[in-house]
């Protein structure tokens, strides 16, 4: 499995925001300047978050983005399933394996083999709240996430 640029940004995008939660909206500009990232590409991956309902948007002046649930209710994994669409390591797994329009679905000998690599990503990134990476933003390491 390989994550995105889209999906790494907008973990940096959310953690910087949860890292600087107590200063209010936070403008775009101000997080791709602190993440060193494209504001243009910021801007894409914004809506995906607004509507995934991670983050409320602020118009105007006092504009910016605020995250919309508390950085301990938000997990890598969901950030991630979000952006990348899935955390599915292959293709017949996407949705329900069982209705796969893949005929060997019933008899497939590395069909278990997928299936334990997505519990193992699922439970493990699931495991991480944006409180966790939040954290190592700001240099108070509660732990080091190793695979």
């Amino acid at each position: 499995m390989k994550i995105s640029t889209k999906g790494r940004y907008a973990l940096r995008m959310l953690a910087d925001i949860a890292a600087h939660r107590g200063d209010g909206y936070i403008a775009l500009k101000t997080i791709a300047d602190r993440q060193e990232v494209s504001k243009k590409y910021l801007e894409q991956i914004v809506p995906v978050l607004t509507h995934g309902g991670l983050l409320i948007t602020n118009r105007g002046h006092q504009g910016g983005y605020m995250l919309a649930r508390k950085p301990e209710d938000i997990t890598v994994g969901e950030i991630l399933r979000l952006t990348e669409g899935g955390l599915e390591p292959v293709a017949c797994m996407v949705g329900d394996p069982t209705a796969s329009s893949c005929p060997r679905n019933a008899t497939c000998p590395t069909l278990p083999v997928w299936q334990g690599l997505y519990e193992t990503v699922t439970k493990y990134l699931d495991g991480i709240t944006l409180a966790d990476v939040s954290d190592n933003l700001k240099g108070n390491p509660a732990d080091n996430y190793v695979i």
